[in-house]
């Protein structure tokens, strides 16, 4: 048990964990060949990119996730050596793996399998390892899909626990329970492009439309929003106003992985009692970091801080 003055965790929670297989190509082109120049595999989930970010940029943290058949035991002895902590919760279903191809030109494709149904003995079980683990918390990331068969209201129910024990939530997923999580009105969410285009069933193409979409997820319930704009930045909305966060241009390598990174910083910022403003300009900080970097390698905290001080916030 953690004392009080420790209740400055920020708990992950990973329920569609995979093995992240990637590939580095010397250049992607349909209908030919392409040279394999390196392989890795590491445990995935955004919630455990989560995770290893907040580590490394000195917070405290914990890794909920699950673990199902030979899959799920291999991300867990992948997870033995990554220094910071971490519990599974047992799940019959096998854990998803999912591939990852870039080339040397930044291109990148990434193939997800959609995971396998969770029972509901198990759920409840998610449930409880979460409640437990709340006790010594500041934030509670909710991050990445969720297997099929799931209740689209689940993260919204999670969320609910959270708030009950003063627990700040950070809710980082799509489509329906991304949705249902409005419902609850979380701390804060943080879509991509693609992700807030779904939710709104709309293209955003311009800086007007991207704004207007801003307020309007704003609206739909969440304490604050971070529309993710990849290269572009991040627009983010908050009682403290609207801003617009704008990196330096870089050679991206390797973006995938860059969403988690900026989830993960802002939420470490916020949780050291930053301003909003300023824990964004983090988290479009490490995203850039991260983008730069090959695979589903995450920057330290000076290479994070290097690109800290190029990020451009702007008041909308």
């Amino acid at each position: 048990m953690l004392a009080k003055n420790h209740k400055k965790l920020i708990v992950t929670l990973t329920i569609n964990p995979a093995i992240d297989r990637t590939l580095s190509v010397d250049r992607l082109v349909f209908e030919d060949r392409a040279y394999i120049l390196d392989r890795s595999e590491d445990a995935g989930g955004r919630g455990i990119n989560a995770s290893q970010v907040v580590h490394t940029l000195g917070g405290k943290t914990l890794a909920l996730l699950t673990s199902g058949g030979g899959a799920g035991e291999r991300i867990e002895k992948m997870l033995a050596g990554v220094g910071f902590p971490f519990e599974t919760i047992r799940v019959r279903s096998e854990s998803r793996t999912n591939f990852t191809i870039s080339d040397k030109q930044g291109l990148t494709i990434k193939l997800n399998e959609v995971g396998q149904p969770i029972a509901t003995a198990e759920l409840a079980e998610i449930r409880a390892r979460v409640e437990a683990c709340l006790e010594k918390a500041s934030w509670l990331m909710l991050c990445g899909s969720i297997p099929p068969g799931v209740s689209p209201h689940f993260y919204s129910e999670i969320v609910h626990l959270a708030q009950q024990r003063g627990v700040k939530t950070l809710v980082d997923t799509e489509g329906d329970a991304l949705l249902h999580s409005l419902e609850s009105h979380p701390t804060v969410i943080t879509p991509n492009q693609h992700e807030g285009e779904r939710l709104l069933g709309r293209a955003l193409i311009t800086r007007s439309q991207i704004l207007e979409a801003v307020d309007r997820i704003h609206k739909m319930g969440p304490e604050s929003v971070i529309l993710s704009l990849g290269s572009r930045g991040a627009v983010g909305s908050s009682v403290e106003g609207v801003f617009e966060a704008l990196p330096p241009h870089i050679d991206a390598l390797c973006p995938i992985g860059a969403g988690d990174a900026m989830a993960a910083a802002f939420t470490w910022s916020m949780a050291k009692k930053k301003s909003f403003a300023e824990s964004l300009r983090w988290g479009v900080a490490a995203g850039t970091a991260k983008a730069k970097l090959p695979g589903m390698t995450f920057p330290s905290l000076e290479q994070t801080r290097a690109v800290y001080k190029q990020v451009e916030v702007r008041t909308v």
